[in-house]
Formats: C-alpha cells, structure tokens, sequence
C-alpha cells in the first residue's frame, strides 16, 4: 500500500497537472508562424488557439480577435475544445476526491471510504490524462502534416507552440498521479483478500448452561 508521502507527491502531480491544463486550453500558443516582413509595422508572429487567434506587431503591441463561430471551425480544434474541457472538469473533480481520500488528510470518514474516494479520484485523473493527451495529439498531428505539405506556402506553415507542450506535460502528470491512487487502493484490497482476518469461535455462555444443566437432571 503506498503510503502518504507517496499519495502527497501524485496529488502535487495532478494539481500541476490541473493547473497545466487550464493555462493551455485558455492559451492562444497552439499553433505559432514567426513571419518576418520588411515594414515596422508587419505582424512578426501570430498565434492561433482554441479559443482566439493573436497577432504580436514589431511595435511590441498585440491584438487577438475570438472564436465565435463553432461551426466554421476545422473538426480537430472542436474535438480539442470538447475534450480539453472535459479534461479541466475531472481533473478538478479529482483534486476534490483525492483530498477527502488521502491519507494525510483527517476527511472521508473510515478506512475504506478514503480508499474508495482514492480510488474514484485516481480514475477521474486517467479519465483527464487520456482527455487532453488524445485532442493533443490530434491537433499536433494537423500541423504537422500541414507543415510537411507541399502545396501551402511557407508564409502560411505554423509549428506547435507552448500550449500544446503544456497540454502533453500535464497530461503525462494527471496519468501517472491517476495511476498512483488507483495502484495504492487496488494494493491494499489485495492484501486484505491474500491475508483474510483471522476469526476466532469462542463458545457461547448459552452453551455451557445448557450442558450444566443437563448434568445436573442426571445427578
């Protein structure tokens, strides 16, 4: 059974994690093109998002415009918008669970009911890990394969910027920390199934009465 120092490092884990997360759905560093032009006042970087496109100027100023229509979108970044959320949900589900089922932690009432809030919690971590590690990968694989084309031209080629690096990092740790809870619950039911609890039969008091008794009607 992992003890509580072990449980304390997987929830560091998955409060990076979902921390992680939040900054990169909300980030618009999905996609970077660095483009450099002859005029000072030429945009020098833009950057799409999931949420709103940004654009920094020479200058030092930027301006970004939103999103609004979801259906003019491609199909890779509204999966990615569906599931980075979904993502963000259980990951905070988790915190909350975890935090009642912890060791450490005086929440949760007795022994089982903490391992079994551990073990809801280090599911709800996996749930959150494979939420954002598959849009990621998705979304990577587009500008890659974009990147790679022929046909479009250099001035509209992006590469992947640092949200979605953060999204593969904190979707790493919101796994292992899923993995950790569930593995230190699953490790203390097996235990309990090799070494069952001794039970120890006593004669009842009842018992030896009735036996007094009965030698007593034959004396």
């Amino acid at each position: 059974m992992a003890s509580a120092s072990l449980q304390f490092f997987a929830f560091i884990l998955a409060l990076s994690g979902v921390f992680g997360n939040i900054t990169a759905t909300l980030l618009p560093h999905w996609k970077v093109n660095a483009d450099v032009g002859s005029n000072i006042i030429t945009a020098i970087t833009q950057m799409q998002g999931l949420w709103m496109d940004c654009t920094w100027y020479s200058t030092g100023m930027f301006s970004c415009t939103l999103k609004y229509s979801v259906l003019s979108l491609p199909v890779y970044i509204q999966a990615a918008r569906t599931t980075m959320v979904l993502s963000c949900i259980l990951s905070a589900f988790g915190i909350c669970i975890t935090t009642v089922g912890m060791k450490c932690t005086k929440l949760g009432g007795d022994t089982d009911s903490k391992s079994h809030a551990c073990f809801a919690g280090g599911v709800c971590f996996i749930l959150a890990g494979i939420f954002g590690l598959v849009p990621t990968s998705w979304y990577t694989r587009e500008i890659i394969s974009s990147f790679l084309d022929q046909t479009i031209p250099e001035s509209s080629k992006h590469e992947p910027g640092g949200a979605v690096y953060t999204a593969f990092i904190s979707a790493g740790f919101l796994l292992i920390a899923g993995v950790i809870f569930c593995a230190s619950c699953f490790k203390k039911q097996q235990g309990v199934w090799i070494y069952p609890p001794k039970q120890h039969h006593f004669p009842s008091t009842e018992q030896e009465n009735d036996a007094a008794y009965n030698l007593k009607d034959y004396v």
